[in-house]
């Protein structure tokens, strides 16, 4: 326990005028104030329960206790929002670092820290106040880079995922333009495609019509990097009970539910961000763009990224270049390409905190007008019995004519962006019949099975991603079932079915029963072909049908995108129909091969290959065959699977080893009394050693969910501490 801070004034008084090290006294008072105010208890699982007087109280201890469970990733999540990674791992950042800093400049981050409305001020100071504490309480904790932290900095991450739109944008492109000379670039030359674990998350919605209570259920299953984001709740007495998945560092629950309403985020597929080739001319004073029958100068300013060497911090400066499209992020022939994308963090922020108070479909429709949830597809409940999707509601009205996927001529003023799409006039469903919504990634069209909205009432840019696998799994499963409970939902979730291979498999038997008696693939492959014929096309880690139609999978995917016929298309859709025999056959035994040669036969149950590990708490994971690990028996969501789990071989393994995928999941049943049943991937905390470091993983691996301590009285016999901030 820790001293009262009032026991100690006298000599903190006399301290602060010998030394200008450590915080002021004003500083701690006002964090002990809130501390006092504040509670943290944690559950049998280590998840922190967070109450506090007011919003802002509940804040700084959440924040504080994401420092307690993870303060290396909330650092690194704030270096990579800031632009300073570069500061803590040298010149390997140097480019993600300016790729930021094109967009997230600290000055007018303090300048619109100061034209804040004064409660979301309120709630950054609590936000750096927390962070701070825990920093003066736990001296041991060695920050890279961040060793204060200032509310301002809020304001650089205020969605839920890394970098956000700005990712998108290429790192290579980024660093030819800024090393090879001014105007002149050479377009990338093509390359082999490298398998990529697609990225995103499920949502799903029941009615009350089709529970079994007669309540509204929710799915909450973001599929992300492991250990992306902390389970905890956070609660005040202004109004505030929010519980789900916070991604390190925020002070918003950015997928979860009060006990009113929920709302699961999944990656959108509608055109948020877009390029601008411009017409650079460079003349005696600086350059410039052609715009109409106009020239109109570049503005040139410079960025300082401070990099980290052997000798300390050594600055790298860079010029840079923008139109009133944005700024100048590659070259394209002789064309400059600017990226112009939302960037209203004062607006974004306030959307992702207000939304987890709404308690209604109209109080979270109004959330939704504030147009900044630009990456975000969402699905709804409520305890009223209501379920939605909400489209992106970033979405610029544009000119039709252009192809809004590549670069557009930014010196013809009809490619300005026009006022944003509203609610309304975006894809949306609200209580439709089917008595279920879904979205995976894939496009609204599916939403509602018939009654979903219409891809032909809206532009093209409304959507780019269209179906996926999952999708089609998600309609086969919620069609099929009427009455659900929150055990049959999650069966429903983890429904091993792997859709992809339906029309995959049926196109290699064709190829493998086109060969000739003679053919030497016709011995080889007999019984490999025979077990994939008896499969019922569904994983398990028993299975040895999964782990060869996964490995041929992989094999046919890569292969078929490396066919300039496959660019522009639907892959699958490739790989099925206009794929050669040959290949599908050369995939195949690209896939035999390698079970024999890792493993000794082709008749290795998918178990045995794909696992579940975790070692340390490094950020990056190592890997080790040798090393504790769990099986797995979904698979990634490239083939249809809704419990996604993405694995591949790491350096000096053999075996697959997951990274991302299914991360946090939840259902959720609302009524007057909520119930919900979660799991988080691996644990919570992750100081290695830790009792929740692992504790999770075989729930994790089973789809096992464990009850969710909503309520007060849930805690009773559930309650490992209870403490207050600053408490150790």
């Amino acid at each position: 326990m820790r001293l009262r801070l009032t026991a100690l004034l006298p000599l903190l008084v006399l301290l602060a005028g010998c030394t200008n090290t450590g915080p002021s006294v004003t500083d701690l008072a006002r964090w002990e104030t809130r501390a006092a105010a504040t509670t943290i208890t944690r559950d049998d699982w280590g998840i922190p329960h967070i109450t506090g007087m007011t919003d802002a109280d509940a804040v700084f201890g959440m924040i504080y206790a994401q420092a307690e469970d993870d303060f290396n990733r909330v650092e690194m999540n704030y270096l990579t929002a800031l632009g300073r990674r570069a500061e803590a791992e040298g010149e390997k950042a140097l480019w993600q670092d300016l790729r930021m800093r094109l967009f997230i400049d600290p000055d007018s981050l303090q300048a619109l820290y100061g034209r804040s409305p004064a409660w979301l001020r309120t709630l950054m100071d609590a936000w750096a106040d927390g962070l701070n504490y825990y920093l003066h309480i736990h001296p041991e904790t060695r920050p890279k880079v961040l060793t204060r932290f200032e509310p301002w900095m809020a304001l650089a991450f205020t969605e839920g995922s890394i970098g956000g739109d700005i990712e998108s944008i290429s790192l290579a492109g980024l660093e030819r333009f800024h090393t090879d000379s001014a105007t002149a670039t050479t377009v990338a030359s093509w390359q082999p495609y490298e398998l990529k674990e697609p990225s995103g998350s499920n949502g799903f919605a029941i009615a009350p019509a089709n529970s079994a209570t007669g309540h509204a259920l929710l799915l909450i299953n973001p599929h992300t990097s492991f250990f992306f984001r902390e389970e905890l709740q956070m609660t005040s007495e202004e109004g505030l009970n929010a519980y789900g998945a916070v991604t390190w560092g925020q002070f918003f629950v950015y997928q979860g539910f009060n006990d009113r309403a929920g709302w699961m985020h999944t990656s959108s597929g509608a055109d948020a961000i877009d390029e601008y080739a411009e017409t650079v001319t460079r003349t005696a004073t600086g350059w410039t763009y052609r715009y109409g029958s106009e020239e109109r100068a570049v503005l040139v300013d410079t960025v300082t990224i401070q990099m980290r060497t052997d000798g300390g911090l050594q600055p790298r400066r860079f010029p840079v270049y923008r139109t009133h499209h944005g700024p100048i992020v590659r070259t394209e022939g002789d064309r400059w390409i600017a990226v112009r994308l939302m960037h209203d963090p004062i607006t974004a922020l306030t959307q992702s905190y207000t939304r987890t108070k709404a308690r209604s479909i109209a109080e979270f429709r109004k959330t939704m007008d504030l147009h900044t949830n630009s990456s975000n597809n969402t699905v709804y409940a409520d305890a009223d019995g209501h379920i939605a999707y909400f489209h992106a509601n970033f979405v610029p009205k544009r000119d039709a004519r252009f192809d809004w996927r590549k670069p557009v001529d930014g010196s013809d003023p009809a490619t300005e962006w026009g006022a944003l799409h509203t609610v309304d006039e975006s894809p949306l469903v609200i209580d439709p019949p089917t008595g279920w919504i879904q979205n995976t990634n894939n496009w609204p069209y599916s939403a509602a099975g018939r009654f979903s909205p219409r891809q032909r009432d809206f532009p093209a840019y409304m959507d780019w991603y269209g179906e996926n696998p999952r999708g089609i799994h998600a309609l086969e499963v919620l069609q099929a079932r009427r009455g659900f409970t929150l055990q049959t939902f999650i069966d429903a979730a983890y429904d091993p079915h792997l859709t992809a291979f339906d029309p995959l498999l049926p196109a290699l038997f064709s190829a493998y029963d086109r060969l000739g008696g003679a053919a030497p693939e016709r011995a080889r492959f007999r019984e490999v072909i025979d077990t994939l014929r008896r499969w019922d096309r569904r994983s398990n880690t028993n299975s040895v049908a999964t782990t060869v139609a996964v490995l041929f999978g992989e094999a046919l995917w890569t292969a078929s995108r490396t066919d300039p016929e496959a660019e522009g298309m639907d892959l699958l859709a490739f790989m099925t129909t206009k794929s050669q025999s040959a290949m599908r056959l050369a995939a195949l035994d690209s896939a035999v091969t390698r079970l024999e040669r890792d493993f000794g036969t082709w008749r290795t149950p998918w178990g045995e290959i794909n696992r579940f590990q975790r070692l340390t708490g490094d950020i990056v994971q190592p890997f080790n065959d040798s090393g504790p690990s769990l099986p797995v028996g979904f698979t990634s969501s490239r083939w249809g699977s809704l419990a996604a789990f993405g694995a591949r071989t790491w350096p000096g393994t053999k075996k697959l080893y997951g990274t991302l995928g299914n991360s946090f999941v939840a259902v959720v049943e609302f009524g007057d009394t909520l119930r919900a049943r979660a799991v988080t991937a691996g644990g919570l905390n992750s100081v290695l050693g830790s009792k929740h470091f692992n504790d999770q993983a075989m729930r994790y691996t089973t789809g096992d969910l464990r009850e969710v301590y909503f309520h007060p009285w849930q805690l009773d016999g559930h309650t490992e501490r209870r403490y207050r901030p600053g408490e150790r």
